[in-house]
């Protein structure tokens, strides 16, 4: 079996890999919360592959999920993704981990599986909360372990807010997955149509049902914003970077004349360095 150190390692390079601002705002953090964080995201990461480009998802995460029940009662998966089990064991003997935040992401990650259309605003904050928030939750007695009641509420926020951005940025990459996430209420609204969408028509119609969301996200990331100071200094940078950086997206897009068919939308390193530098104070 591995020991914690490589396990540990092994989830560093999987967060490396796939997202290098995340990596890069939290790996400011003290030792011990840092390696915590890599052990969570590698656990987000693999669900998430698992629906994305498993060969039998459905199968797969029902394995997965069998083999986290195991996980809690103690025993170590000997599977493909031991090193996340073994540096997730130790995380939970650090800190209190919230073990329904995790079975709320994989619940996400199933409604992918089987719902592809979205009708109501509702629906999209309730998949957002599952696939977005539960990481917040994951997080907070990491990142915070003395004021997750006082943080709670800004943590779903900011995972709401940051999950409707990434639905506004990747209209054109989900319809060739065939999956629409623009409630269908607001796109009769709107009276902007599936066939619309699906000939990637930027229209008036569209500009309004994209910024009706986009204000939903704004209003979440300002209710995140209003509990940053309850994090410790060491976290309060990294997230209150991920929320800045993240509404910035909105605001290229914006720039980019709502591009978000053809061009995956994102905010240059300049403009991260400019952020990141407003906050370092």
């Amino acid at each position: 079996m591995l020991d914690v150190e490589t396990a540990y390692l092994q989830c560093e390079q999987v967060i490396k890999q796939h997202s290098k601002t995340f990596f890069k705002a939290f790996s400011l953090l003290p030792k011990d919360k840092k390696q915590a964080v890599w052990a969570v995201y590698a656990f987000c990461r693999i669900v998430d592959d698992i629906v994305d480009e498993g060969h039998s998802p459905h199968e797969e995460l029902h394995q997965f999920e069998m083999n986290f029940k195991k996980f809690l009662k103690g025993s170590i998966p000997h599977d493909a993704h031991e090193f996340m089990w073994i540096a997730l064991k130790d995380a939970f003997k650090k800190y209190q981990l919230e073990e329904a935040a995790f079975f709320d992401m994989i619940k996400g990650q199933r409604m992918d599986l089987v719902k592809t259309k979205y009708y109501s605003m509702d629906e999209v904050v309730t998949y957002s909360y599952h696939v977005a928030s539960s990481v917040g939750l994951m997080l907070l007695p990491i990142l915070a372990p003395d004021k997750v009641n006082e943080l709670r509420e800004g943590a779903i926020a900011l995972g709401l807010g940051m999950q409707i951005t990434n639905i506004l940025r990747d209209v054109g990459e989900d319809l060739d997955r065939d999956r629409m996430y623009l409630p269908k209420e607001l796109m009769d609204r709107y009276q902007y149509h599936v066939r619309d969408l699906e000939m990637a028509v930027i229209n008036p119609a569209f500009i309004t049902l994209w910024e009706h969301m986009a204000q939903e996200a704004e209003g979440y990331y300002l209710k995140a914003l209003e509990t940053m100071h309850y994090y410790p200094l060491s976290a309060r940078t990294p997230v209150k970077a991920s929320a800045l950086l993240y509404r910035e997206i909105l605001t290229i897009i914006r720039k980019k004349n709502y591009q978000v068919f053809t061009e995956k939308q994102f905010v240059t390193n300049e403009e991260k360095s400019m952020i990141l530098e407003s906050i370092s104070g």
